[in-house]
């Protein structure tokens, strides 16, 4: 299984008049622009996927919308309380076992929950230290996966790399 981790892009400001409520901050215009220019990226890159799961926060949501439609699999998209900000990576990882033969799989989330889970399964130790950028994208592969060491970090991408990709 590939699988791909991809940060929401840039939001509104915790806190900004009429979005105190943290799970309803949209992308900016900016973030927008420069998430159109990562999924721009992932077609120059022929990346492709069988599902892509985002968590149900708006500015996740949004991001997982701009890939969907980028990439012309917006039919292929599920939102799930596994990938909303959490301590524990376990729910997520059974929920990703029950899908079945899916060989690409895409998750769009937050910080620090997205870092935890790719240190968890490329080292079995959630505290190691990984740095996923706003719009950052990074790969895993894993013949297994489990909680804990499973999975080879094969790249791991800056959103200022995937625009230049384009």
């Amino acid at each position: 299984m590939n699988l791909y981790i991809l940060r929401h892009g840039i939001a509104v400001d915790h806190g900004a008049a009429g979005f105190e409520n943290d799970d309803e901050r949209p992308l900016t215009g900016k973030g927008e622009r420069k998430l159109w220019a990562i999924a721009e990226a992932m077609k120059a890159l022929e990346i492709s996927f069988d599902l892509i799961l985002s968590s149900p926060l708006v500015r996740a949501r949004q991001t997982a919308e701009i890939v969907a439609d980028a990439l012309k699999c917006r039919k292929r998209m599920e939102i799930t309380d596994t990938l909303a900000p959490q301590e524990s990576a376990k729910p997520l990882i059974e929920y990703l076992r029950d899908q079945g033969a899916v060989d690409d799989v895409v998750l769009v989330g937050h910080e620090p929950f997205l870092s935890r889970l790719i240190a968890s399964l490329i080292s079995g130790n959630s505290d190691t230290s990984v740095l996923l950028k706003k719009g950052g994208f990074c790969k895993l592969s894993t013949d297994d996966l489990k909680h804990g060491k499973c999975a080879i970090l094969e790249w791991l991408l800056t959103p200022k790399q995937m625009e230049l990709m384009r």
